[in-house]
This record gives structure tokens, sequence and C-alpha cells, in this order.
């Protein structure tokens, strides 16, 4: 089985790649594409050790006041109507069932269209066991 190599980078290089991104000339993607360093969060953690934080990319929320509390009640509606859902989806299958056994027994297709009024009389479940 193959060992990963751990690559080890000079403080020159690190400078190097660093400088490049504070100067605009390459994004982290791009250096880390251009030099092939592995490591997904590698060249993070130089930016960071060497107090170039601002380099990083952030993400800033601003919330208005209850906007927080509204996004919980929006998420907790949400999981309400889910479960109903599927338990409406449960019914459905359920009343399927239903009406497959039906026209088992009673041979007929109650999910065909019919352009004819129903008969008065109601349908008669046929005999079982009993051969004429």
């Amino acid at each position: 089985m193959e060992r990963a190599t751990t690559v080890r980078y000079s403080q020159a290089f690190k400078l190097k790649v660093v400088s490049e991104i504070e100067g605009g000339e390459l994004t982290l993607a791009e250096a880390r594409r251009l030099y092939d360093i592995r490591g997904a969060t590698t060249i993070q953690g130089w930016l960071r050790r060497l107090g170039k934080e601002h380099l990083l990319a952030r993400v800033i929320r601003v919330e208005m006041k209850g906007e927080k509390d509204r996004v919980k009640e929006l998420e907790r509606r949400n999981r309400l109507l889910e479960r109903a859902l599927a338990d409406e989806r449960l019914k459905v299958m359920a009343l399927e069932s239903v009406i497959e056994i039906a026209e088992e027994e009673y041979g007929v297709d109650f999910k065909k269209k019919s352009a004819t009024k129903p008969s008065a009389t109601p349908l008669q479940k046929p005999a079982r066991g009993k051969s004429k």
C-alpha cells in the first residue's frame, strides 16, 4: 500500500505565494493550481500565520431585528409541512392499495373513466370457493 507523502514548503516559498496573492496577481484557487498545492486549507493557514487574514474570503451576514426568529419560524413551519406531505403521501398509497384490492375482488377497473352512468344496483362481491 502506498503511503501519502508529506510536502513541506520553505518559508521563502510561502512568502512568495502569499505576496502574489496579496499583490492581486493570483487568487487562492489560482495559487493552489499554479503551484500544485494539494491541501485545501494550506494557503489559508499561511495567511493566518503571517497576519494576512484580511485576504481570506469572509461571509458577513447582516440581519434585521427579529429576522433570526422569522427564519427559525419558517424552518419550523417547513418541517411541519414536510411531515404533513409525507403523511398525505402515505394516505394516497394506502388508498391506492385499497383500490387495487377492490379491483381484484370485484373485477372492475375503478380508475377507468366511464361515459356511462353507474348502475343503480350495488356491486356484488363474487362468491368465493363456489364453482358451478
